[in-house]
């Protein structure tokens, strides 16, 4: 409970800080709010929690197309059909003067007729609310073209089951979580490829759907989250992304994460995603790996 109550104070704060920032960077220049600056693609596409990155991975890239003047926004749907479960994803997001990043995400993992073997019943879902917030600390991936600095954000993340009784029933320790990252992003135009490591504090058992921390493990632990991207034309980009997690519950091993994806970019209000999403074990159910589609529109 301390613990809770302190992770969210310290979300209280840095949400603020990031508040604070977004605050000067637009007193500092009266432009348009909707300027639209950057290149196709640079705004990413949506990860699954909600932050702007790739479909797994949480990059240090801001979403939306502003600029340093302007504000960017995007809503999301996210759709990931596995062997035996399935998962929706919807939300929206706000980048403000290519600095500052907000989220809400709303997930429902539905169980479908494996709830009934799992005693849960059939059709049984999981709901979980996600809240993001991420703040570009240094570098700049588009115009720091003659440096190797990438781009590094850092960014926080507060969760919230709706499934509390359950989780505990399985050995989880809570139906809330933060997550704590620092991710860096490294655009190169010459060579069309971009490429980001992040590293994650987190208890979250499989992205939180199944709680935090467990009755192996409920201490935070450093995942990490990485992506390599090949801008192959103007629309079109195709990547690799590999994500760990930490494995907490007894009753069923957590498997790593991965992708391989193609996103293609219609102009700057919509992109579409496709992907073969590899998840592993989930909830004692194996070989959980699937398609994963993402329409995402905004500006």
């Amino acid at each position: 409970m301390g613990r809770s109550v302190a992770n969210t104070r310290l979300c209280g704060v840095l949400l603020f800080a990031i508040l604070g920032v977004s605050c000067e960077a637009r007193a500092e220049d009266s432009q348009s709010w909707l300027e639209g600056g950057k290149l196709l693609e640079t705004s990413g596409v949506t990860q699954l929690e909600g932050a702007g990155g790739g479909g797994l991975a949480s990059w240090s890239l801001i979403t939306g197309y502003e600029s340093r003047d302007g504000i960017g926004a995007n809503a999301h749907y996210t759709y990931v059909g596995l062997p035996n479960f399935s998962l929706n994803s919807g939300g929206v997001a706000l980048g403000l003067f290519d600095r500052v990043e907000l989220s809400y995400t709303r997930l429902s993992f539905d169980t479908g007729s494996t709830g009934s073997s799992l005693g849960l019943g059939r059709g049984f879902t999981f709901d979980e609310d996600s809240f993001g917030a991420k703040l570009r600390v240094f570098g700049d991936a588009i115009y720091d073209q003659d440096s190797w600095l990438p781009q590094v954000a850092v960014g926080v993340q507060y969760k919230n089951n709706d499934r509390g009784a359950i989780i505990k029933a399985i050995g989880g320790r809570s139906d809330s979580g933060t997550d704590f990252y620092v991710a860096a992003t490294k655009l190169l135009l010459n060579e069309s490829v971009l490429l980001d490591a992040t590293i994650r504090a987190t208890k979250a058992n499989q992205f939180g759907i199944l709680g935090f921390g467990g009755d192996q493990n409920n201490d935070y632990q450093p995942e990490f989250e990485g992506s390599a991207v090949l801008l192959l034309s103007r629309n079109l980009v195709s990547g690799f992304e590999y994500r760990t997690k930490p494995d907490n519950l007894g009753f069923s091993h957590e498997d790593n994460a991965y992708d391989v994806f193609v996103a293609y970019f219609v102009n700057k209000h919509l992109s579409v995603t496709l992907a073969f999403v590899g998840l592993g074990e989930i909830a004692t159910k194996r070989d959980q790996n699937g398609a994963y589609l993402s329409i995402q529109t905004g500006w």
